[in-house]
């Protein structure tokens, strides 16, 4: 009896509680989201197994989660403690994006700065309710619904916060296919809805080698504090443009952002154990979340219509709600929502630019904050 009771207690039954229980439950609904509704599936299905696996009954208790020294998940986890795996991220994505409908239509830089509205407005709201000025920082960077920007600068100035942050950004990321149209609709006329842009005007590729560069040095001159951030995406996009290194711009956008964005959702997941997600604050950091994705959105969309007031040739306000960095899943939620108005209106190459714009302005904005509050 002495041998079974022993044995017992090498088991996860012997520390199955109503926490776990729910937690794995949260865990299974995102997977659940990624394979049904298909949201997502790229974040959603690490995440949400990474939940599932963190909270499985007797990893905290018998040491092998991530906050257990020596253990595998630990030390899969300094990627995301250290901020090692969103510049990596970010160098993935600059070897993916076409920046050439920005270059295009340079004014719509414009829409990914508004967007970053939602991201101070939450800042100064957190430090209000009570978190102190560097964790108002780290939460008010999810508006940008930018998960390796949130990542990155929590690591920085409040590492202790980056699982339920990361969680929230990720999740929120996820979830834009539901929460902008109800915002997008509630804001826009269905007139507005209809407009049509012009296509843009073909860019050369010496335009899209500078770029770049220019972008670069003009942001890190302004945010030093993103450096790390925004060398990795301009040089992932040199990669791609340079058009002489087609095989380590494939192997940025390919291999190496799967296998961090593979290593994120696990370890992100894994990381929101019930006792450090099923409190007060963790559950207020997902609330003033989704309140600065929601600002961001209709920051976005609110400042095209005002473009609107000046502009001879109009710009559809629905575009300014890809101005959160959520590529390219914003865009496509414009195009679709677009679509349902209008089925020969094409929005996707025009909500690129303020898309594309959206991750840089996050990147600068957290590199703002970093470079204040470091």
């Amino acid at each position: 009896m002495s041998e079974i009771s022993n044995f017992f207690y090498t088991t996860g039954f012997a520390y199955l509680g109503i926490p776990n229980l729910l937690m794995i439950i949260f865990g299974l609904v995102f997977v659940w989201l990624g394979i049904t509704k298909n949201y997502e599936p790229l974040l959603l299905i690490p995440i949400g197994f990474g939940m599932v696996l963190g909270n499985m009954p007797g990893m905290v208790e018998l040491l092998q989660g991530v906050d257990a020294d020596g253990s595998v998940m630990h030390s899969l986890y300094q990627g995301v403690k250290k901020g090692v795996y969103p510049p990596l991220i970010f160098l993935g994505i600059g070897a993916m994006t076409d920046f050439s409908t920005l270059i295009a239509n340079p004014k719509l830089i414009i829409l990914g700065a508004a967007a970053q509205f939602g991201i101070f407005a939450t800042f100064m709201g957190a430090h209000f309710l009570g978190f102190n000025i560097m964790e108002a920082a780290s939460i008010g960077i999810i508006g940008g619904a930018d998960g390796p920007t949130s990542i990155y600068l929590s690591s920085r100035i409040a590492p202790h916060l980056i699982g339920p942050i990361a969680l929230a950004a990720y999740s929120y990321m996820a979830l834009v296919p539901i929460l902008q149209p109800p915002v997008i609709k509630l804001l826009t006329t269905p007139k507005e809805r209809v407009i049509k842009m012009k296509n843009p005007r073909m860019v050369s590729k010496r335009e899209k080698i500078i770029f770049p560069v220019i972008g670069f040095l003009a942001t890190v001159l302004i945010a030093p504090g993103g450096a790390a951030l925004l060398g990795m995406l301009f040089f992932g996009n040199i990669l791609k443009e340079s058009g002489v290194t087609e095989r380590l711009a494939a192997t940025a956008r390919t291999a190496l952002i799967d296998i961090c964005t593979i290593l994120i959702g696990v370890t992100v997941g894994a990381a929101t154990s019930a006792g450090v997600f099923l409190n007060k604050q963790s559950i207020l950091i997902f609330v003033l979340g989704a309140c600065s994705f929601i600002i961001a959105t209709a920051s976005g969309v609110i400042f095209a219509k005002v473009m609107n007031l000046f502009l001879k040739e109009k710009i559809n306000p629905m575009i300014g709600a890809a101005g959160v960095s959520a590529v390219p899943n914003s865009a496509r939620v414009v195009q679709n929502f677009g679509q349902q108005f209008d089925k020969s209106n094409y929005l996707l190459m025009h909500a690129m630019a303020p898309n594309v714009a959206g991750v840089i302005g996050s990147a600068v904005a957290a590199g703002v904050l970093l470079g204040i509050l470091s």
